[in-house]
């Protein structure tokens, strides 16, 4: 098959964290050698439910995740789980992009194909430091709502290449320094040089949803902040609070006059 979208689907339908793994290289390796394309007589997508998961992790409220120091290894342990977590469902963000959306240009498939590899790898290199930590993906509970966000946008590719990439993949360009100090001061330099790698790597993926998003509008003749803007208040009560990586957050591609209204959203008091 030279279907890049049924490629894609099937990605999404592994419920072994390992063999998704091994898709996503082979599926990306495969669209680099001109063996996979996109295909317009491709069957059209399902409509959106869960990929395919492994029975564990246990998925909770966010509330109800347990609290834990960095001090001890179970404490260092579970915030790599929480960061596992979030790279297992971006590889199925990234491909459900390549599987749910079509007649894009064939950029918009390398792009998001290219970011399913990457978060195919940075999942493996936290697996591993969880491995030398003594536990393993689904040791820990998690939560769900970086998919329950892709299952309310799966109508739009404006809302999804707004809301996904841009505010809650670009929620790690904030937050991502912070977790590397703190695990600094834990003398825990291999997980440093692995959230490292990944923070460099996500601005591209953010870029990537500002490119696309921007495409988007251009094609509805929609101006792209205010559209940012408002879809930020229809899905999410406009509930975007800092502190934000603006340096960041300028690599990835949001201007200058959206950097400057994001700092009037993290200057709001607290509710």
């Amino acid at each position: 098959m030279h279907d890049l979208h049924a490629a894609a689907g099937r990605c999404l339908a592994a419920t072994d964290p390992a063999e998704k793994v091994r898709l996503s290289f082979a599926t990306f390796a495969a669209l680099e050698s001109g063996d996979l394309r996109p295909d317009s007589a491709s069957p059209p997508p399902r409509p959106i439910g869960l990929p395919g998961r492994p029975d564990r992790p246990r998925l909770v409220s966010p509330r109800a995740l347990s609290q834990r120091g960095l001090g001890s290894p179970e404490g260092r342990a579970a915030l790599i789980h929480a960061i596992a977590h979030i790279e297992f469902n971006a590889i199925d963000l990234a491909w459900d992009a390549v599987y749910r959306f079509r007649g894009k240009p064939d950029a918009y498939y390398r792009d998001w194909a290219a970011c399913a590899n990457d978060e195919a790898r940075h999942f493996t290199m936290l697996s591993g430091r969880l491995a030398e930590l003594g536990h393993a993906y689904g040791d820990f509970d998690a939560h769900n709502g970086l998919w329950e966000m892709a299952e309310k946008t799966a109508h739009s590719d404006t809302a999804r290449m707004a809301l996904v990439p841009r505010v809650l993949e670009a929620r790690g360009l904030d937050v991502t320094p912070g977790m590397m100090e703190r695990l600094r001061r834990q003398q825990d330099d291999r997980t440093v040089a692995i959230l490292d790698v990944i923070l460099r790597e996500e601005v591209a993926h953010v870029a990537a949803g500002t490119r696309w998003f921007h495409w988007c509008c251009a094609r509805d003749g929609i101006d792209p902040e205010a559209t940012f803007a408002r879809l930020l208040d229809d899905y999410m009560n406009g509930s975007l609070r800092g502190p934000f990586n603006l340096d960041a957050r300028r690599a990835a591609g949001f201007s200058e006059s959206e950097l400057t209204w994001l700092a009037t959203l993290d200057n709001r008091p607290a509710v």
